[in-house]
């Protein structure tokens, strides 16, 4: 049965990648020190796991090489229990920062890495801060060429870190039908400008009924598929708490993680939700 009016299926995926991995806090907790940190990856993932296992709803994991190599039996888990492995990228770095070599040495590696741990092939592939835009429209051919079929990678939102607000909004192929799918993250236009409606932090900043009305309007009006995102670490409220950043970092980062929980619960009973692979790749 529909849990909503319409009989749009939206996309649900998780960035697998733990706290002190954001973008945000690398220069605060460099990548040298990621081995020293406390993980706590396994308690929020287990959870998540367990909420779309009562809501029998299957989802697209984007999961970081650094966890699938620390980690393995969580990225089989994820696949055996019917849900999608897709790539993060191996360390959490920005297209932004990279030559053409080294993002495609990257993608390969992480895919590479992901297929033989899971024994399942990878097809989608998501930027860490969304950092592909037109600066770097090669990554989607890098992305082509290590055999990714869809890049979830591109925000057309204005945003001090990423972005791309005159991309298209859904669904398209940037470098022609050879290349790869871009499925972009939800926005809905209102009044000639792109509001973010992927979920992340707005999903925490603003009021529920605010994302479910952005999300239902999307169904309904444009009967499109939404792109919803979150992180494993934004439903842990007791992850360690981090000292000398900044008060905006503070405020993104900490804000309503006590309320995350709850409020995904109720957006996974108001609407159908799936795999981004079952949804967007017809063939």
């Amino acid at each position: 049965m529909m849990k909503n009016s319409n009989s749009v299926v939206n996309a649900m995926t998780i960035d697998v990648e733990d706290y002190f991995q954001v973008s945000a806090f690398e220069s605060h907790i460099p990548r040298k020190l990621w081995d020293s940190m406390p993980c706590r990856i396994e308690f929020s993932m287990n959870r998540i796991l367990k909420l779309l296992d009562e809501k029998n709803i299957k989802a697209t994991f984007f999961t970081l090489g650094w966890i699938a190599e620390r980690y393995p039996q969580l990225v089989r888990y994820i696949v055996e229990n019917g849900h999608e492995l897709a790539s993060h990228g191996c360390w959490h770095r920005r297209v932004t920062e990279l030559s053409r070599q080294e993002f495609a040495e990257d993608v390969i590696r992480s895919k590479a890495l992901l297929e033989d741990i899971s024994g399942h092939e990878v097809l989608g592939y998501r930027a860490p801060s969304f950092s592909i835009n037109h600066q770097n429209l090669w990554a989607l051919d890098c992305l082509a060429e290590a055999g990714y079929r869809y890049s979830s990678s591109i925000y057309p939102v204005q945003h001090d870190h990423y972005g791309m607000p005159d991309a298209p909004r859904f669904a398209h192929y940037p470098r022609g039908e050879s290349g790869v799918l871009e499925i972009p993250a939800t926005t809905v236009n209102v009044f000639g400008r792109n509001l973010p409606a992927a979920g992340g932090g707005y999903f925490r900043f603003w009021p529920y009924a605010l994302s479910k009305w952005f999300i239902g309007r999307l169904n309904r009006s444009e009967s499109q598929a939404a792109i919803f995102y979150f992180h494993p670490w934004e439903i842990d409220v007791d992850q360690p708490r981090q000292s000398g950043i900044s008060l905006k970092t503070r405020f993104r980062h900490y804000l309503n993680l006590h309320r995350m929980e709850e409020r995904l619960r109720s957006l996974t009973s108001d609407f159908n939700w799936g795999r981004v692979d079952k949804i967007f790749l017809t063939d």
